[in-house]
C-alpha cells in the first residue's frame, strides 16, 4: 500500500504523546496546538502512522508548521519519503487556501536537511523555542 495523508484525529492523541515522550519532547497540551490537537496532518502506510505535523494559521499569508514528530519504531525504507510527503502535502494544501509562506523551526539535523532539499531557506544560527504558559 502507498503512503497516505490524512488529518490528525482525536484518536491519534495517545500515539502522538508516546512519540513526543520517546523523542524527549516537552509534555504537549492539546490546547496549545491548532484545533485542540487535531490541526495537522499525519502520514501513514497500511494504517501505521509514520510522521505528523501541526499547522497554525494566521491573519497574514503565513502558516507556521511545527511539532513535526515521527514514529520511533517505524524502520521502513520509505520513512524519509513520508517526511517529505508530510511537508509537501501541507505546503500544497495551504497554498490552495491562499497562503504564500511557511515558517517552521527545528533542531533535528535530518529534518533541517529535508527542508533544505525541499527549497527552504535555513538560518544556520542557533535559535530557541520560548514558551510561556499564561
Amino acid at each position: 500500500m502507498e503512503l497516505q495523508a490524512r488529518q490528525i484525529k482525536e484518536s491519534d492523541w495517545e500515539i502522538l504523546c508516546s512519540w513526543w515522550k520517546w523523542w524527549r519532547w516537552p509534555n504537549m497540551q492539546k490546547d496549545m496546538l491548532p484545533e485542540n490537537g487535531t490541526g495537522g496532518v499525519i502520514i501513514e502506510k497500511n494504517n501505521i502512522p509514520i510522521v505528523a505535523g501541526f499547522v497554525y494559521t494566521s491573519n497574514s499569508k503565513t502558516i507556521f508548521l511545527d511539532w513535526i514528530v515521527s514514529n520511533p519504531e517505524y524502520r521502513e525504507s520509505d520513512r524519509s519519503e513520508a517526511i517529505d510527503m508530510l511537508i509537501t502535502v501541507i505546503e500544497l494544501t495551504f497554498k490552495n487556501l491562499g497562503y504564500k509562506y511557511v515558517v517552521t523551526i527545528g533542531r533535528n539535523k535530518s529534518l533541517i536537511e529535508t527542508h533544505k532539499r525541499l527549497g527552504y531557506n535555513v538560518d544556520e544560527r542557533k535559535s530557541y523555542e520560548l514558551i510561556k504558559k499564561l
